[in-house]
């Protein structure tokens, strides 16, 4: 029975490497995919990049240059929410300082945009040459290890409680509306006919691999800043012990290994350092852009993917921090909050120091001294 008992923890162990390898390899593959069929260069998948078109197709902004229902965008959610369903993991959830969830999704919007790209495309970037964008890698590390060092010491949102089934349902239910206008087109949604918003792969494949992606996120509960945050928690040796956060290392290597491969194939690989997509010279203004999206990331539990791909397994917090970002998305445009090729604006300079300070008052006022971990932080730790 002990024998047969091991060969099954084996067994299972095996399994769950394996998705975390296909999670790597779907999410690599499918991004340079699609910028090689359409999307914009280095900006295969964007979390940020992507709201920010859904903002502007909703006419939440007027920039001409940037409105494009990004299918992507819903599939990430649907895909999630069909697996949690499948999974029977499809759970209704809120209640956990809702509303200052939803300041910190505007925050890591308008981090994100100041680096022009969220994580995940940050290891795109890296992925396809682009060296600049380590100094962003450097500042999203140093903002989860302060993050952590509140959550180490007493920092809490509250845990979240059960909700009425239905309350779950309303993010993927918008995400369905939204897919729908997307495929239909009224004239009500605007529609960019040039600049960045104008380039797309075809909606099906698009819709496709953000569906795949979200539903493997959901298998796997994907987070590039929770891979990262794990080796701060416990040190690289205890992480090793981790099969979860094995895993999640491994899906984050195996994503930018296979994007690497991938982009040297379709020739969209560029090593250097200046003149690159999606990027600009004020290195400075991007590390601490992406220093605050780490930090914002371990406060909420996620960046800005994982929050999609909650909110579509019934985690309503989730959905508030992803209602903040579609607002952060179309403040970032019309206040010129974002970075761009000419480098970073003094509107957004003020954001990013404002915003950074907002964290750490944040975490000063939530945190009960004397205290070790929360609760809500320590689950799926294993």
């Amino acid at each position: 029975m002990e024998e047969k008992a091991k060969k099954g923890l084996f067994h299972e162990i095996i399994t769950r490497k394996k998705m975390f390898v296909l999670m790597g390899a779907v999410i690599g593959i499918g991004a340079v995919m699609l910028s090689y069929y359409g999307n914009p260069a280095n900006t295969g998948l964007c979390v940020s990049c992507f709201m920010e078109n859904v903002a502007g197709a909703l006419r939440l902004h007027d920039n001409i240059r940037m409105q494009y229902l990004r299918p992507e965008i819903m599939g990430f959610v649907l895909g999630a929410f069909l697996m949690s369903l499948y999974r029977k993991e499809f759970v209704s959830t809120g209640g956990s300082s809702p509303l200052l969830r939803f300041l910190i999704g505007i925050l890591l919007i308008i981090g994100c945009s100041i680096f022009i790209g969220c994580p995940v495309k940050m290891i795109l970037r890296l992925a396809a040459g682009d060296i600049g964008a380590i100094v962003g890698f450097v500042g999203l590390t140093i903002g989860i290890y302060i993050g952590l060092e509140f959550v180490e010491n007493g920092f809490r949102l509250g845990s979240s409680k059960l909700t009425p089934r239905a309350n779950g349902f309303i993010i993927p239910g918008i995400m369905l509306f939204l897919l729908v206008l997307a495929f239909i087109t009224p004239a009500f949604i605007a529609l960019s006919t040039k600049g960045a918003a104008a380039q797309y792969a075809p909606l099906l494949l698009s819709l496709g691999v953000g569906l795949t992606i979200g539903a493997v996120a959901q298998r796997t509960q994907f987070c590039i800043t929770g891979g990262i945050a794990r080796i701060f928690l416990w040190g690289p040796r205890e992480v090793m012990n981790c099969p979860r956060s094995t895993g999640m290392l491994v899906s984050i290597v195996t994503f930018f290994m296979v994007a690497l491969v991938a982009s040297l194939l379709t020739g969209q690989f560029s090593f250097g350092l200046h003149g690159q997509p999606s990027s600009n010279d004020s290195y400075g203004w991007a590390f601490l852009g992406m220093l605050m999206v780490g930090f914002g990331s371990v406060l909420i539990r996620g960046c800005p993917l994982r929050q999609l791909v909650a909110s579509g397994q019934g985690d309503n917090d989730a959905g508030v921090a992803v209602m903040g970002m579609l607002v952060g998305a179309a403040m970032v445009v019309n206040w010129d909050l974002g970075g761009n090729s000419a480098g970073t604006p003094p509107s957004a300079k003020i954001a990013v120091l404002v915003g950074i300070c907002l964290l750490f008052i944040i975490g000063l006022l939530n945190r009960r001294r004397g205290y070790g971990i929360a609760p809500e932080y320590q689950a799926g730790l294993d």
